[in-house]
């Protein structure tokens, strides 16, 4: 998935910045660099959920769909922000990223009361 994402609003910590390049990194499939669109030093990795935490399924509001244009759920493409600590990689399932595959509009939701967390490790593939 390489595209241009756009951002109804910047996410968290990244004003002013709200265009995006979404690239693939070569050889690891569903991985991809954030990469502000002004600014290449504003940069994150980002992971498709689908892909590397399969069985998270964060319920977004009709009001995030509408955000970014999306009619259903199933419009829309959940990443989430992924860093590597001492023990390997972690993501973030508090703060997914949801972005409408038609359009490339995105937002990142913030999900008050829930249970994910902040830091979830991902498990280790053969």
């Amino acid at each position: 998935m390489t595209a241009t994402l756009t951002f109804v609003t910047p996410p968290p910590g990244l004003s002013p910045h709200v265009e995006f390049a979404l690239d693939d990194i070569e050889g690891a499939p569903g991985l991809h660099t954030l990469r502000a669109a002004d600014d290449a030093n504003v940069r994150l990795f980002v992971v498709e959920a689908s892909m590397y935490v399969p069985d998270y399924a964060p319920a977004f509001t009709e009001e995030h769909l509408l955000d970014v244009g999306a009619g259903a759920r199933d419009d829309a493409e959940v990443l989430v922000v992924t860093t590597l600590d001492s023990d390997g990689p972690v993501v973030n399932l508090l703060a997914p990223v949801l972005v409408n595959t038609s359009t490339g509009a995105a937002t990142q939701v913030i999900l008050d009361g829930t249970d994910f967390p902040l830091r979830a490790r991902l498990a280790r593939t053969a």
